[in-house]
């Protein structure tokens, strides 16, 4: 038996998110809140036949402290894609005083009602979001870091797909054989694709500026979606899908389920917290860092490292770069909840 909960269920992201949730056969219990249309997103979902039966959760009123909680409560995995789309012209950066406060509350609610769940952060901008998250989580005193994860899984499976037009591959079949570290915005994103050698073969096969235009192309993919949507959404279809990979990466392990890959889903994750200070002292102090994860009932049980991936100079220069711009982001977040009643 195992609950998932989605908060922000009836977004762009939500919806597509927790449809394919309901199709997962190891979802028994399946709740779904939001400030608008959870109980008719959860009425339309409960028709599909599989047998994970579907709750929608909606407030009574913005006061209304209790709806939430009864939506979290007894979840094992909790999944947050909720908070304002990015527009037109708007960076990362400019959605952090919203989403901020939509993630602060959140995630203090779920460490009341179910703080063993695994929570998985979708809302961005995730350098910043993960930090909050966990900040409040450190006040109430219920921080288990190893159940803490920022989904960057979007940069992955861009990687895998761009990359297999490039080089003639199927893009599935590149799971697991290249990697996405570092942060989920801009040239913090790092794509590691020299690491096996068929692959790395085809890479240098290919003009020095189609290398570089994948690695641009996989970094600011989401601005080629907010283009072509003429500024009527952003990346939500993709994402949805990105954040059902992670999630069924999770729902497997709580099930035991052996990982079918040589390299494991990236995540963003607290590197003190999972036994990779040294990691982090090598980066230059980033306390959190996309890395490839090993999970076992739920939680992180160990990481790769990501410069054991690294096979070329340009590889270990974007890392240098994307420690830059975290250090930041990492920073505004944590601050945000400082001083902060909760």
């Amino acid at each position: 038996m195992t609950k998932v909960t989605v908060c922000g269920a009836a977004g762009g992201i939500g919806q597509p998110l927790s449809m394919l949730l309901k199709l997962n056969a190891q979802v028994s219990q399946l709740a779904l809140y939001d400030i608008v249309n959870a109980a008719g997103v959860a009425a339309d979902l409960s028709h599909i036949n599989t047998p994970a039966q579907v709750v929608g959760y909606l407030p009574k009123s913005k006061d209304d402290k209790d709806t939430i909680k009864e939506a979290l409560k007894g979840s094992d995995l909790v999944v947050i894609p909720a908070g304002v789309p990015r527009k037109p012209g708007m960076t990362r950066a400019d959605l952090f005083n919203i989403n901020a406060l939509i993630v602060r509350d959140l995630v203090a609610n779920a460490a009341q009602a179910c703080p063993q769940a695994a929570i998985l952060i979708i809302s961005n901008p995730v350098n910043a979001t993960v930090a909050i998250a966990a900040a409040v989580l450190k006040k109430l005193g219920v921080f288990n870091p190893r159940k803490l994860f920022g989904v960057t899984t979007l940069d992955s499976v861009r990687a895998e797909t761009f990359l297999g037009g490039l080089i003639g591959e199927d893009p599935a079949s590149l799971k697991g054989k290249i990697s996405v570290v570092g942060g989920h915005s801009g040239d913090t994103i790092v794509p590691l694709i020299h690491f096996d050698k068929t692959i790395a073969a085809k890479v240098k096969a290919l003009p020095e500026q189609a290398y570089k235009d994948f690695v641009h192309r996989v970094q600011f993919g989401g601005d080629e979606v907010v283009k072509a949507k003429n500024g009527a959404g952003s990346a939500t279809l993709s994402m949805a899908y990105a954040g059902y990979r992670f999630s069924e990466y999770v729902l497997n392990s709580l099930a035991n389920k052996e990982i079918p890959f040589s390299i494991p889903e990236s995540s963003y994750v607290h590197l003190l917290g999972i036994g990779a200070s040294s990691l982090s002292q090598k980066l230059g102090g980033p306390e959190f860092f996309s890395v490839p994860v090993i999970l076992r009932n739920g939680q992180v049980q160990s990481s790769l490292d990501p410069f054991s991936l690294v096979q070329t100079e340009q590889e270990k220069q974007m890392i240098e770069t994307a420690v830059k711009g975290l250090l930041t982001s990492i920073s505004q977040g944590t601050s945000f909840v400082e001083g902060l009643k909760l």
